[in-house]
């Protein structure tokens, strides 16, 4: 599967990225339709302390792709929320997918 990295006023870094990979890792592994993921990191300013550090995943898969966004205090979590997100949609998917 092939891993595309955006970044928008954020400073590239390899370890969200392997972090990201190996979330996305596990569920290609699981779900071996993917084809492909765009992940996005980005910055906003906010007044909640929670908040403010975005990160985008979109997967390519037969049908239309899938897009999960989570914004947390943290990169780390917001890639954790994302994928949990993108996971529930893949198994919905799937559901769909075997009924057929």
């Amino acid at each position: 599967m092939d891993i595309n990295f955006e970044y928008d006023h954020v400073k590239a870094s390899d370890r969200l990225e392997i972090l990201a990979a190996k979330r996305l890792q596990k569920l290609t592994d699981k779900y071996d339709f993917v084809v492909r993921s765009d992940v996005f990191f980005s910055h906003e300013k906010t007044s909640d302390p929670e908040t403010g550090k975005i990160c985008k995943i979109r997967l390519s898969l037969p049908g239309p792709r899938l897009f999960a966004e989570s914004s947390k205090k943290e990169y780390e979590m917001a890639i954790a929320e994302a994928a949990d997100e993108l996971e529930r949609q893949l198994r919905k998917r799937k559901e769909k997918m075997n009924r057929r």
